[in-house]
C-alpha cells in the first residue's frame, strides 16, 4: 500500500509571524494569508487533479509542535490514514493522537526515532482548494 504520497507541508516557529509572512511576501513573493500560504501543483498521475503544499510559520509559544523539542514539523501527504495507522502502531511507530477528520481531511501525528513530531495528512484536495485564500504559484 502507498504509505506517504508527498510533502504535504512544513510548519515552523518564529518570533512573529506576521512579520516572517510580510518578510517572505515582499522578498521571495509568497502570497500569504492568516496560516502562512500554500503551493499548488498538480499530480503527475492526473494533470486535472490539484494539490496543495502548505507553509506555515507559528508563534514561537505554540504548543502545536509538542512534544517535540524542535522548532519545525513536516506535514507528510498520505493516501489512507484508517489503514496506515495500524499498521505504524504494529510496527512501534508511537501515535501521538487519534485520527481527526476536517472537511479538508484527515490528520494524526507521530514521533520519528528522535522524537521529531510528523504530522500525517489525508487530504481532501477538493475542499482544501475551497477554503485557501494565500496561493503562491
Amino acid at each position: 500500500m502507498k504509505r506517504v504520497t508527498g510533502i504535504g507541508g512544513i510548519l515552523f516557529e518564529c518570533e512573529n509571524p506576521e512579520e516572517m509572512k510580510s518578510w517572505y511576501q515582499k522578498h521571495l513573493g509568497l502570497q500569504t494569508d492568516a496560516y502562512g500560504t500554500n503551493f499548488e501543483w498538480r499530480t503527475a498521475e492526473d494533470p486535472s487533479q490539484k494539490g496543495f503544499t502548505q507553509w506555515s510559520p507559528m508563534p514561537k509559544e505554540s504548543a502545536y509542535l509538542k512534544p517535540s523539542n524542535h522548532s519545525f514539523m513536516m506535514n507528510y501527504r498520505v493516501a489512507d490514514l484508517a489503514t496506515l495507522v495500524p499498521i505504524l502502531i504494529q510496527e512501534g511507530v508511537q501515535i501521538l493522537d487519534d485520527i481527526e477528520e476536517f472537511e479538508y481531511g484527515k490528520f494524526v501525528h507521530i514521533l520519528d526515532l528522535e522524537g521529531n513530531k510528523i504530522e500525517l495528512w489525508e487530504p481532501n484536495d477538493e475542499a482544501y482548494d475551497q477554503i485557501v485564500d494565500g496561493r503562491t504559484k
